[in-house]
């Protein structure tokens, strides 16, 4: 799984020239697109916008790499017009694909959080502390599975909840 993540830099170009060319030259119609990126919401939350969204990918091009807070900022903007980050924004809460912790592995090091642009805007969001507002089920959480990427433990999973796992 940390390979997919660490190679999410390179998907997300291939999957947005997918869809722009699916669009462009099959005539795929963008209600389709739209349908398509709610539904997937409900499985995986919003990960359509840093996974395949083509505005999403450019968006993140032009983001300064120096900041994490400013790179935040100017990535919300462009979801402000968008259908499909509205529509699998609001499924994050309840998505089938979840953020899971393992408690009994994780050291509360919060190197997650270090990583999440959603904790890194908002101090009373988390993914790792307890009696903070979950910071993967939010509605701008995009599901870039940056914080299981560092996870030094290998604490935190995407999956469905399971046992013996805190829903994160």
């Amino acid at each position: 799984m940390k390979s997919v993540i660490a190679s999410r830099t390179v998907l997300h170009p291939f999957n947005s020239v997918l869809l722009v060319v699916s669009v462009a030259l099959f005539h795929v119609n963008l209600f389709f697109v739209m349908i398509g990126g709610i539904v997937a919401g409900l499985f995986g939350g919003k990960f359509f916008c840093r996974w395949i969204c083509p505005m999403g990918w450019l968006m993140e091009k032009m983001m300064p790499q120096d900041s994490a807070q400013k790179a935040a900022h100017l990535y919300q903007y462009y979801k402000l017009g968008c259908p499909i980050a509205w529509g699998s924004g609001i499924a994050n809460r309840f998505s089938l694909f979840r953020i899971n912790r393992d408690e009994s592995s994780c050291v509360s090091c919060g190197v997650c959080d270090s990583v999440c642009y959603i904790a890194s805007l908002k101090p009373e969001h988390s993914i790792y502390k307890k009696g903070s507002i979950d910071a993967s089920k939010t509605y701008n959480c995009s599901k870039c599975l940056a914080c299981i990427g560092a996870c030094p433990k290998d604490s935190l999973s995407i999956g469905f909840p399971g046992k013996g796992l805190t829903e994160k």
